[in-house]
């Protein structure tokens, strides 16, 4: 499956992903959002229903929120 993480590098919610991620030795990209990208926003809140990250999209699943995320990955 395919993971691909929407994030800010400087957030703390995205740093808890990316360490579960690593923990889990899981390969991913990475995506950095820009703060002025409306059409990016849109899209993730489209398709997450979030207007936060991290985002992570793992195959045709998008999931919204740090807890849910891990959750998700430590069930992997």
């Amino acid at each position: 499956m395919e993971l691909t993480l929407y994030q800010f590098e400087g957030c703390p919610f995205c740093a808890k992903v990316r360490a579960k991620l690593a923990e889990k030795r899981l390969k991913y990209s990475k995506v950095e959002v820009p703060r002025d990208d409306d059409l990016m926003w849109n899209l993730l809140h489209e398709k997450a229903g979030v207007w936060t990250v991290p985002v992570l999209k793992a195959g045709d699943r998008w999931i919204g929120e740090s807890g849910d995320i891990v959750a998700f990955l430590d069930a992997l």
